[in-house]
């Protein structure tokens, strides 16, 4: 540490000559050695890269600290002599003309980093490669043990901490099921497994839920949230689009374990694979998530560049946890990304099919083989059809020229002008001016005549002509129109039979087109795949993402994975494991996720069952208050931790302890209930929201249809994303609306009033048996007695409120499409209503422990 006392400008050379030599010492006091990565990489990050960094065009004095030789040759490091580095000096001046980080950049190293930058360069300025571009490295674990505890309780120890005993067995299937499916276990299912005497229970219990079709549906969330996946198009109008068969293509996927490499081969490739099929293409909608527009006024270059954005930033957070959409304007600032190689990504999607600006395409007919086969059908008639009545044209226009000049050529008497007529006066009125003008001479007819013999010959005399052929055109257009208008359709990736150009453009600015242009090609900073005598393409792109040698793919996403089973990643910032990320606080077992994710040919489900069998992972979330204290945000992993559930399975376990959630897997977004006017501001015309009823009323949140503009504002209070932009990892927040979701909007007034039905019908005769069986169905344990004491009051004061005012309780029991439970009297059900409701607003309901 420099000394306090050290104010002048000119005593910091003897500053840092008492700091190198009291840096043995303490190097031997201190058994956490620097490491570069870890402890100097983030601080030059932080406060020196964005001047002195990767970004050539904003570089300050031609001085560069990425690059070790780079910073040894210019002097601003001398490694092993701290007091001659300019860098040293610099730090610790105190003239505002000469201090780093300057003053107008609002930075400032405290005396710790200083000493530490100090330090470093005295032992040596060791540089390290980037953490996350080094190939990961599998740990050897002891045979026998597993390696996610083996690997966490080493570290435990270092640090003088202990892990936290076993969750008891309600906390621990509560846990699992709302990890793996999204839904709350039901008392029997709490039951079952509490009573289970086998050694293997909770094993059987992590393979009964792995098995489970819902787990596809709970996996799927955090997926569509980092692909942005939505119903409408984003800009503008936030126009609707038909995209959801790749929702139900990716519940499948994890439902089938498909291996990972496969599953992103097929979304980002999926035309182009030897085996392409309905399904890969599907998988493809991936490449047609992106925000488009149908403004009029848009210009398609712009929007060709902001395309080509948006593809690229999505592959960097999907895949490669990268901010590569930095590099648009400008080299990276921290990170090794140029702009050459921003637009060499951007290249490999030059050959996707998607207009610029407009209505997107209905997209590819999704349906089994033998609908497919009379939708060819139905096409093969109207054609036909089509050809017949194509014959007949010449002779309608010979017909029309004719009659034009000899009615009687062809013995059409006027329709209006019939005896038996049933036109209306304006259509006779046009009748008679025909049949006046065709008596005239032909010659002597004006250009207004003529147009209205003309119309009229084509709307009312035509279709007199040639019937059989007209009317067999007509019915097999409209029964080819029907039937496809039955089908289901979606947005795939259809290749150009010539990709566009790409340039790089200056500052991103895309009115200039003076940019060099660029082929597809992976970023310079990462191993290559070795493509030889042809330029790669989106399948080489995708193969070379889930190769083995890239050495960021699989770390991705396991810490994405491991963030879903303990709350955060095991490097904190899911979408950045560059160097304005964090480094792992637990390289080791991330590296190990990552080597056992491949060795296991990318088996999710394989890893789902690794890291919940572990007992790191069953450890109880209570903990001692020291040892909240030593590790406040649990990154060492002593206990597990707690966090209310996503947005969408708040409504999913409502529904689901009501008993009317409907458990189809698949199928079309469907709407809730919503305020009435919540879209009066959408552009495009469909302002109204009529919410779905039946079935598709009470299907899981996952299903929701997803206005961007105007995302469903029960999904927005619970921190939903509009998926604009690649989530991944949503926000957290504790806020009064979400109280108020809970306790107001109709889809929880609605599942309030069923379950209270339930309570009255299946809970009991007396109120505290009720009671007891409503904390059961919600929670799964009985009421402790001070909670009784607290819920028995509410009962108790609104059933003679009800009583009193019958129309009140008419009112609240006939909230949501749900129908009215026979034979429960109204104000009985209305006061077990807000019993209902407190209980689904608890905190311990939507929270996972």
């Amino acid at each position: 540490m420099v000394p306090s006392f050290v104010r002048a400008q000119g005593a910091w050379r003897e500053c840092v000559l008492a700091l190198c030599l009291a840096a043995p010492a303490a190097a031997a006091e201190n058994t956490a050695a620097i490491q570069f990565n870890r402890d100097i990489r983030p601080l030059l990050s932080d406060n020196c890269f964005h001047c002195h960094g990767p970004d050539s065009s904003h570089r300050q004095a031609d001085l560069r600290l990425d690059v070790r030789d780079e910073a040894v040759a210019s002097g601003a490091i001398v490694p092993g002599k701290a007091a001659e580095s300019s860098l040293v000096e610099r730090i610790y001046s105190t003239d505002p003309d000469l201090v780093m980080p300057p003053p107008e950049s609002h930075k400032k190293l405290d005396a710790k980093q200083q000493a530490l930058l100090a330090r470093w360069i005295a032992e040596g300025a060791v540089y390290q490669k980037h953490w996350a571009y080094e190939p990961p490295v599998k740990a050897t674990v002891p045979a026998g043990t597993k390696a996610i505890d083996h690997l966490v309780g080493a570290r435990l120890a270092t640090l003088g901490l202990k892990p936290s005993a076993e969750a008891d067995r309600r906390t621990l299937i509560r846990r699992l099921a709302f990890d793996l499916t999204g839904l709350p276990p039901t008392p029997e299912d709490v039951e079952a497994f509490v009573n289970d005497p086998s050694p293997d229970a909770y094993e059987k219990l992590v393979d009964q839920l792995l098995a489970s079709p819902h787990y596809g549906e709970r996996m799927a969330i955090g997926w569509l949230d980092v692909v942005r996946f939505a119903d409408t198009i984003g800009y503008h109008s936030d126009n609707p689009r038909n995209i959801w068969p790749y929702r139900d293509y990716v519940i499948r996927a994890f439902n089938d374990n498909k291996p990972f490499d496969r599953f992103t081969i097929e979304q980002l490739a999926g035309d182009l694979v030897p085996d392409a099929n309905q399904e890969t293409r599907i998988a493809s909608a991936f490449n047609r998530l992106l925000l488009t527009t149908e403004e009029g006024g848009a210009q398609p270059k712009d929007y060709e560049a902001r395309m080509l954005t948006d593809r690229v930033r999505a592959v960097g957070a999907v895949w490669l946890g990268q901010t590569i959409g930095c590099a648009g304007c400008h080299d990276h600032k921290f990170d090794p990304i140029t702009m050459r190689d921003f637009y060499a990504l951007g290249a490999f999607f030059a050959d996707v099919e998607e207009r610029a600006i407009g209505k997107r395409e209905d997209g590819m007919v999704v349906a089994p083989p033998e609908e497919l086969k009379r939708l060819a059908d139905l096409d093969a008639v109207l054609a036909a059809a089509k050809q017949k009545l194509g014959a007949v044209v010449p002779q309608l226009d010979a017909a029309q020229k004719q009659w034009e000049h000899d009615i009687t050529a062809y013995d059409v008497t006027l329709p209006e002008l019939r005896p038996d007529t049933k036109a209306t006066d304006a259509e006779k009125k046009t009748a008679t001016q025909v049949a006046a003008t065709l008596k005239k001479e032909f010659a002597t007819r004006n250009g207004n005549e003529r147009e209205a013999i003309q119309k009229y010959f084509r709307t009312v005399v035509s279709p007199q002509l040639f019937r059989g052929e007209q009317d067999a055109f007509a019915k097999a257009e409209k029964d080819r129109n029907d039937f496809y208008g039955s089908l289901t359709k979606c947005l795939v990736t259809v290749k150009k039979p010539a990709p566009s150009v790409v340039r790089i453009l200056p500052r991103g600015n895309w009115m200039d087109e003076s940019g060099e242009v660029i082929k597809p090609a992976f970023p310079g900073y990462l191993p290559a795949a070795a493509i030889a005598g042809r330029e790669p393409n989106r399948l080489d792109l995708a193969q070379w993402i889930v190769s083995r040698d890239h050495p960021l793919t699989a770390r991705v996403v396991m810490n994405r994975l491991w963030k879903q089973f303990f709350g955060t990643g095991l490097s904190r910032v899911l979408d950045d494991l560059g160097a304005q990320g964090e480094p792992p606080v637990h390289p080791d077992l991330l590296d190990w996720l990552a080597c056992e994710f491949m060795d296991s040919k990318w088996d999710m489900k394989h890893m789902v069952r690794t890291i919940v069998t572990s007992a790191t992972y069953k450890q109880s979330s209570v903990a001692p208050a020291a040892a909240i204290a030593a590790d406040p945000a649990n990154r060492e992993l002593a206990r597990q931790s707690a966090w209310r559930v996503d947005a969408e399975l708040v409504r999913d376990a409502a529904l689901a302890t009501s008993g009317l959630l409907v458990r189809t897997i698949g199928g079309p977004s469907v709407k809730p209930y919503q305020p009435d006017g919540y879209w009066e501001n959408l552009n495009f015309p469909a302002r109204t929201y009529p919410a779905d009823t039946a079935e598709k009323q009470y299907r899981r949140g996952l299903y929701t249809w997803w206005q961007r503009s105007f995302l469903h504002p029960s999904m927005l209070a619970f921190d939903a994303p509009s998926r604009e932009e690649c989530c991944a990892e949503r926000t957290r927040s504790n806020i009064p609306q979400q109280a108020l979701a809970l306790l107001n909007d109709p889809s929880y007034v609605e599942t309030s009033r069923v379950f209270a039905a339930r309570i009255i019908k299946e809970g009991g005769s007396t109120a505290e048996e009720r009671i007891a069986w409503a904390w059961r169905q919600v929670l799964q344990r009985l009421p402790r007695v001070e909670e009784l004491e607290t819920v028995m009051p509410l009962y108790r004061q609104h059933l003679p409120a009800y009583q009193a005012d019958r129309a009140a309780a008419e009112s609240l029991v006939k909230v949501g499409f749900a129908p009215a439970a026979a034979g429960v009297d109204a104000a009985e059900l209305a006061a077990w209503t807000h019993v209902a409701r407190v209980l689904l607003n608890l905190h311990e309901t939507i929270t996972r422990n």
